[in-house]
C-alpha cells in the first residue's frame, strides 16, 4: 500500500483540478439527497388525499433533481476521469524515459514481454485507481456523510438499527482486500510471463518455423495462457463474492428498517413517507457499499502495480553525468585522441576479467583495426569507448578528458558506432538513416548511403528511400541491413566511427567498395573496425590482436606479418581459404 504514496507528486501537479471535481461531487449528492425527501414527501401527501396537481409538483421537482445530479455527475466525470488519463500518460511517458536512461546491464537481466506488461497493464490498473477509484471514494465518503445526517435527523434509533450490517461489511471488505492483493500480484506475474512468450515467438518465427515447432510453440504459450486463466479466476471468484456479499447486508438493513420503521409509525414517530425515504436512501447507499468493496479491489490491484513500477523506476542508472561532470566540455572539443590506461573489466556478477590491463593509444584521424577470436573481448573495448560500460580499473581518456567526466550526451553524440547486430526500426529506409536527426537531410542521406555501398540497392526499390521496412529490417538481406547501419553512422557525422565487424554479412568485392569509399570519411576522423578478416583491417594505420582479453601483438599489417605470430597463423589460414574457394 505504500507504494501508492508515490503517486503524490502526481496528484499534486493536477491538485486544482481535482478539488473542482470535489466540488462538483458535493454538488451532484446534495441533488441527490433531496430526492428521497421529495418522495417521501409525496407519499405522505398521497396518504393525507392531496390534489393531483400537489403530486405533479413533487414529481417535476424530483425530475429536476435528477437532471441537475446527472449534470453534476457528467461534469464530475469530465474532471476526475480525465485527469487520470492525464496521470496515465505521465506515468507512461516518465516510464519510458526512464527505461531508456538505464544501462545495458538492466536489460541483460529483464525481458522484453516483462517491461510491456509494466508499461501496459501495470499502468492501467493504476490509472484505474485514479479515475474511478478517486471519482467513487469522494461519491462515497461524501454520499455517506449527507446520508447519514438526514437519516439521525429523522429517526436516531431506526438509523442505528439499519446500520447495524455496516461492521460486518467493512471486516469482509478487510479480508477480501488481502485475497485480492495477493492474488492480483501472480496475475501481474503470469501476464508477464505471457506477454514475454508472445513477443519471442514472433520475433523469433523464422527460426520456429525452419524448425517446424509451431505445435511446440502452440503447446507453450497454451501452458502460459492456462495458468493465467487459472491465476486469473481465482481473482475474479474472490471479486465476484464482493457483490452479492454487499447486497445481502444492504438487503437486510432495508428488512430491519421495514420492522423497526414500522413499529415507529404505528407509535406516532415517523411517517409512511418517511419509510419510503429510508428505504431510498439505503438503495443509495447499497450502491457506495458496493462501490467501497470495488475501490479496495481496485487498490488492491493498483499497490501490486505501482511496487512493481517503482522497482524499476528506483533503479539508479549506473552510467550518468554526475558531480565530476564538466558540462564545460562540449562537440566541438572532441578531436579524437583516445588513450586506454590500464583498462581491466569484468561483467557484473562475474569473476572473469573480460579484458586484462590493456595499454593503448589511438592518434585523432588515424584507423585502428582489432582482430581476435571470438571472446577475446573485441566488442567490450570498443563498448566502453561510448560508456555503454565503465571499466573495472584503468583509466580511458578522450583528448586527455577522462571519459566519467566528459558529458554523457557530448560523448555519445560524438561518436557513431555500427554494432555487430544491426537493428533497424519499422520505418523507412530514409528515416533510419537519418535516425541522428529530427529533420533528415536528403543530400546528406543519399551521400551517406552512396558511401556505405547502399544506395545503388535502395535505387532499385519502388519507393527508394520511402520503402517501409518490416520490423527490425526484415525486408532487407543481411548485408543490407548492415549497409543501412553503417549508412546511418555515417549521416551522423562522429569525431569517432566504430564498424565492429559491420562487413561479416557482405561479399569481398562489396567489402572493398565500401572501404574505398569509407577512405574518404575516415580521413581527419579516428577510426576503430574490428572484423575476423585480415582483408578489412590491412590498410588500417596500427593493428591489435587480442587473445583473453589482453593486446597479444601490435603494429601495422607488415610488421605483424614479420612477426610471424598469431596475425601471421591468421592470414595464412584465410589465404588458404580463399585459395580453396576458388578451385
Amino acid at each position: 500500500m505504500n507504494s501508492l504514496l508515490a503517486l503524490k507528486p502526481y496528484l499534486s501537479k493536477y491538485r486544482n483540478r481535482l478539488f473542482l471535481g470535489y466540488i462538483i461531487i458535493v454538488l451532484h449528492i446534495t441533488a441527490m439527497a433531496y430526492q428521497p425527501l421529495v418522495i417521501g414527501d409525496a407519499i405522505d401527501a398521497i396518504s393525507n388525499g392531496a390534489e393531483t396537481s400537489v403530486i405533479l409538483n413533487y414529481a417535476l421537482i424530483a425530475v429536476g433533481l435528477v437532471l441537475v445530479g446527472g449534470t453534476f455527475l457528467f461534469l464530475t466525470r469530465q474532471n476526475i476521469i480525465v485527469v487520470s488519463r492525464e496521470i496515465e500518460n505521465d506515468l507512461r511517458y516518465d516510464f519510458f524515459s526512464h527505461l531508456q536512461r538505464l544501462p545495458k546491464s538492466f536489460y541483460n537481466s529483464r525481458t522484453t514481454g516483462d517491461l510491456m506488461n509494466h508499461a501496459i497493464s501495470d499502468i492501467n490498473n493504476i490509472r484505474n485507481f485514479l479515475g474511478p477509484g478517486i471519482m467513487y471514494s469522494m461519491q462515497t465518503f461524501t454520499r455517506l456523510i449527507i446520508t447519514l445526517y438526514i437519516l439521525f435527523n429523522i429517526n436516531v434509533k431506526v438509523t442505528i438499527i439499519a446500520l447495524a450490517p455496516l461492521p460486518v461489511i467493512s471486516l469482509a471488505v478487510y479480508l477480501i482486500g488481502r485475497l485480492t492483493y495477493n492474488r492480483s500480484l501472480k496475475v501481474q506475474e503470469s501476464l508477464s510471463d505471457l506477454t514475454t512468450k508472445a513477443q519471442e515467438t514472433f520475433s523469433g518465427i523464422r527460426v520456429i518455423k525452419s524448425f517446424m515447432r509451431e505445435q511446440y510453440e502452440n503447446l507453450e504459450f497454451d501452458k502460459k495462457s492456462r495458468d493465467f486463466f487459472h491465476k486469473s479466476l481465482k481473482l475474479a471468484k474472490v471479486q465476484a463474492f464482493s457483490f452479492p456479499m454487499m447486497f445481502l447486508l444492504t438487503g437486510l438493513s432495508i428488512i430491519l428498517v421495514l420492522y423497526f420503521g414500522g413499529v415507529q409509525v404505528m407509535e406516532g414517530n415517523m411517517t409512511i413517507g418517511n419509510i419510503g425515504e429510508y428505504i431510498i436512501y439505503l438503495g443509495q447507499l447499497t450502491w457506495p457499499m458496493i462501490a467501497f468493496g470495488w475501490i479496495i479491489n481496485l487498490i488492491q490491484r493498483a499497490a501490486p502495480s505501482m511496487k512493481r513500477f517503482k522497482d524499476i523506476t528506483d533503479i539508479e542508472p549506473e552510467i550518468a553525468d554526475g558531480k565530476h561532470t564538466n558540462h564545460n566540455i562540449k562537440e566541438r572539443d572532441i578531436e579524437g585522441e583516445i588513450l586506454f590506461k590500464n583498462v581491466s573489466f569484468k561483467y557484473p556478477g562475474s569473476e572473469n576479467f573480460v579484458l586484462k590491463n590493456v595499454n593503448l593509444k589511438i592518434h585523432k584521424g588515424t584507423v585502428l583495426g582489432i582482430i581476435g577470436a571470438t571472446g577475446s573481448g573485441k566488442t567490450t573495448l570498443v563498448n566502453l569507448l561510448p560508456r555503454v560500460f565503465d571499466p573495472t580499473s584503468g583509466q580511458i581518456t578522450l583528448d586527455g578528458y577522462p571519459l566519467n567526466i566528459i558529458p554523457i550526451n557530448v560523448l555519445r553524440n560524438s561518436i557513431g558506432i555500427v554494432p555487430q547486430e544491426s537493428f533497424l526500426f519499422s520505418t523507412s529506409i530514409g528515416k533510419n538513416i537519418a535516425y541522428s536527426s529530427d529533420v533528415i537531410d536528403d543530400l546528406l542521406m543519399i551521400e551517406s548511403s552512396k558511401q556505405a555501398g547502399l544506395y545503388k540497392d535502395v535505387a532499385e526499390f519502388p519507393r527508394q528511400f520511402d520503402t517501409i521496412l518490416g520490423e527490425r529490417g526484415i525486408t532487407l538481406s543481411g548485408g543490407q541491413k548492415q549497409r543501412t547501419s553503417i549508412a546511418r553512422a555515417i549521416y551522423k557525422q562522429p569525431k569517432i566511427l566504430i564498424l565492429d565487424d559491420s562487413l561479416s554479412a557482405v561479399d569481398t568485392n562489396t567489402e572493398e567498395e565500401i572501404l574505398s569509399a569509407l577512405k574518404s570519411i575516415m580521413k581527419d576522423r579516428t577510426s576503430i573496425i574490428i572484423s575476423h578478416r585480415i582483408s578489412t583491417i590491412k590498410n588500417a594505420n596500427n593493428i591489435i590482436v587480442l587473445r583473453k582479453g589482453m593486446i597479444a601483438e601490435e603494429g601495422t599489417h607488415n610488421e605483424l606479418l614479420a612477426m610471424k605470430g598469431i596475425y601471421f597463423d591468421i592470414y595464412q589460414k584465410q589465404l588458404l581459404e580463399e585459395q580453396i574457394s576458388k578451385l
